[in-house]
């Protein structure tokens, strides 16, 4: 990319020629992906999962991202059924959408908490040599006992040493990757060996929180190793995006939050003597469009109606009040009876910190906005569930918006969260972008076979 001015607000030179990348993360659950409704494709189907990549391939996307759980959501103690349940183990799905497409990069979320360094970083390394150097690794830690309990190992990492654990295990998977030499194979069949003696290395790693002595069973693919991507927003995420990871799957997609985060990143990239266009940052989004801006904003308030329904503002209560609700109208008033005095259940899936506490305060402060602005208990949860930003608009203003982003430097392009599977990318693919061509702000083929090529990133150290 060639910048023409100074470096603005931040930390990267405003680029008249910077173009849109776009991925997609398909959640798999949470009331993002509405599965109700005829034209909800069925979302633990092959052919859905088929459908979306050869799609998105058709659209020149960056790459498909597929989230990772670990383990069921739950409710009072039941599987959380009101969201689709159930996910495929992501390198295995990916491994199979691989056959079916050939430039589209494959990301798969993978937790550094639950999983070993070795055992990981070879999964990972053989869907990048056989999808031909398309592979990504998003990587996400945890630190909750009811994710553990399925690994027998409980909550055995504190919650601020999780990034920790997480920086030490990816430099231990680099250095697996690393340890066969460019030539290691041989090249002609008339070579003595198959791999040259000397050219695969051992790894031993020694950390508080990551031991190993392993060797790596493949060499490297077409891009070097798996484009490592990192999506967390606390300090610890940023240091370790700053140190090692390729892409930013940010949550900052407010424009001026995202000139901020940009900011600090960057700064922080500097100072591991990392260059601006070392890494690319693409916020989450979701993107709902009309062929008049009134139409779009219709559609998402029907989005956000369906996400969430009665039924989930009950169930939403009821994991703070720890107690069945089932009984009060969700058009009515909040619950009238006291919420146990435990700790918060963590197993619906990814709680702040703060709240697992704080749930008395917080409720006694819901309850004083119920109050004061005559709110039933569906409307005030639709106030306080946070609200993904949605990019809502006709084609041409959403391109708009997307390109004054991308040449600003605030962000390097989206990770689009789908509302609607698969009508909603269909709408991208078929209006949004031609909108973007038509800027020059977005591919018109791809240009490289391989992820880090579609995210124009430089190749990884040696």
């Amino acid at each position: 990319m060639t910048a023409t001015t100074s470096s603005g607000p931040t930390g990267a030179p405003y680029d008249p020629d910077a173009q849109v990348h776009l991925g997609v993360f398909y959640t798999g659950v949470g009331p993002q992906l509405i599965w109700t409704g005829p034209s909800a494709a069925p979302h633990v189907a092959i052919e859905t999962f088929v459908g979306l990549a050869q799609l998105l391939e058709r659209g020149l996307f960056d790459a498909f991202f597929l989230g990772e759980g670990l383990r069921l959501r739950e409710n009072r103690g039941r599987v959380y059924d009101l969201d689709i349940a159930g996910r495929p183990d992501a390198i295995t799905q990916l491994s199979a959408l691989a056959a079916v497409t050939e430039r589209i990069g494959l990301v798969a979320t993978q937790n550094t908490t639950y999983n070993f360094p070795a055992d990981l970083a070879r999964r990972l390394a053989g869907l990048d040599l056989l999808s031909g150097g398309r592979a990504g690794w998003n990587i996400v830690t945890t630190d909750n006992a009811w994710t553990g309990a399925n690994f027998r190992h409980g909550g055995w990492l504190a919650h601020e040493r999780r990034y920790e654990r997480a920086t030490q295990f990816v430099e231990a998977a680099k250095a697996l990757w690393a340890s066969w030499e460019p030539d290691a194979v041989a090249e002609s069949a008339e070579a003595k060996s198959w791999a040259r003696p000397g050219a695969i290395h051992d790894v031993e790693w020694d950390t508080d929180l990551v031991r190993l002595r392993a060797r790596a069973t493949v060499p490297a693919s077409g891009q070097g190793r798996p484009v490592l991507f990192q999506a967390g927003d606390s300090d610890g995420g940023r240091e370790l995006a700053a140190r090692h990871a390729d892409v930013v799957f940010s949550a900052n997609t407010e424009y001026d939050k995202a000139v901020a985060y940009a900011a600090d990143l960057r700064a922080r990239l500097a100072r591991h003597g990392r260059s601006p266009d070392s890494l690319r940052i693409l916020p989450g989004a979701s993107v709902i469009l009309g062929d008049t801006p009134e139409e779009a904003r219709e559609r998402a308030e029907w989005v956000r109606d369906e996400q969430i329904s009665p039924p989930r503002a009950i169930a939403f209560l009821e994991q703070y009040w720890g107690t069945d609700l089932s009984a009060y109208d969700p058009h009515g008033p909040l619950p009238d009876i006291e919420p146990s005095e435990a700790e918060l259940d963590p197993s619906r899936g990814t709680i702040p910190i703060e709240r697992r506490t704080g749930k008395l305060a917080l409720i006694a402060q819901w309850r004083e906005q119920a109050a004061a602005e005559n709110l039933s208990i569906l409307q005030l949860v639709r106030r306080v569930t946070p609200e993904h930003r949605s990019f809502v608009g006709t084609p041409s203003q959403v391109a708009d918006e997307w390109v004054h982003y991308v040449r600003t430097r605030a962000v390097d392009g989206f990770n689009i969260t789908p509302h609607l599977v698969p009508s909603s990318l269909e709408d991208i693919v078929d209006k949004l972008v031609p909108e973007l061509q038509e800027r020059g702000a977005y591919r018109t083929a791809y240009e490289g076979t391989t992820l880090r090529e579609h995210l124009a990133l430089p190749a990884p150290a040696s």
